[in-house]
């Protein structure tokens, strides 16, 4: 009888072994196959990326959107790229980009060109109205400076004009107080809804380049014109994809920032 039992006792144990050492032995294969899966998803997102950078860089070497993915990379991915025009009677600046503060960026009411004798030669005429602010309080919204250089080529004529949509600042800064005025602005498939608008004093005018200028903060500004604006630059978008990974990029290429020192000194101070 106590043989009996003592074999029993053995096979119990036998047993509770080969349960303990197969849950060890799956737990372990199941770790080493999530961190094989693990490695190969990030492997697949590295190969994306930088198929998704490939189709940025073709487009933006010819201006032109690739439609049809690309399968002869090296390692087995593709992308599809698709570049989009940035132009037309309203549009965001700096292809739907936040504006940096105190830096701006361009837009351009002449035709751009590298040429020197042909950049700044046709003035774009009409009514230009600016738009910003996104955040509820007034006071959290940047202020902006617009300087407009309009006349001829050989004969520039630069207007600067301010204007803050915080009442508490407008009445120590001396810009124009804006207190609404704001509409939804689309470029490609980015909508912004903007809370402050303005137009540009004076009616129709007849301008060469402006430069709209954040004070205080960033901030995404969009435009608007009683005319159809130049062509400000394009937005290129890719997108890559390796197995299961997707990564899609978006970039604005615009043209240089001109070389306007004057344009970015001088705050302008109403008196």
């Amino acid at each position: 009888m106590f043989c009996k039992e003592q074999k029993g006792q053995i096979l119990l144990i036998a047993v509770l072994v080969v349960i303990v050492a197969s849950t060890i032995g799956l737990s372990l294969a199941s770790r080493s196959i999530t961190s094989l899966r693990t490695s190969t998803e990030e492997v697949e997102s590295q190969k994306a990326l930088a198929a998704a950078e490939a189709g940025i860089e073709r487009a933006i070497q010819g201006n032109v959107s690739i439609n049809l993915p690309r399968t002869d990379l090296s390692n087995n991915s593709h992308y599809e790229a698709n570049i989009t025009s940035v132009n037309g009677a309203s549009f965001l600046l700096n292809g739907g980009n936040s504006v940096p503060k105190d830096e701006g960026a361009d837009l351009w009411l002449s035709n751009y060109s590298p040429d020197p004798n042909l950049i700044f030669a046709s003035p774009w005429t009409g009514t230009l109205n600016i738009y910003w602010g996104t955040d509820p309080s007034p006071c959290n919204n940047p202020a902006l400076e617009v300087i407009i250089v309009s006349g001829t080529k050989s004969s520039p004529v630069s207007k600067r004009y301010a204007f803050d949509p915080c009442q508490s600042r407008s009445n120590s800064n001396g810009f124009t107080y804006v207190s609404g005025g704001g509409r939804d602005i689309t470029i490609g498939t980015v909508t912004k809804t903007f809370i402050y608008g303005t137009a540009i004093p004076g009616g129709v005018l007849s301008g060469l380049i402006a430069r709209i200028i954040p004070i205080y903060g960033n901030a995404y500004v969009g435009v608007t014109g009683s005319q159809v604006f130049p062509l400000q630059g394009y937005v290129v978008s890719s997108t890559g994809t390796s197995g299961q990974a997707n990564h899609k990029l978006t970039v604005f290429k615009g043209y240089p920032q001109t070389y306007l020192p004057y344009l970015s000194y001088g705050l302008f101070v109403a008196n």
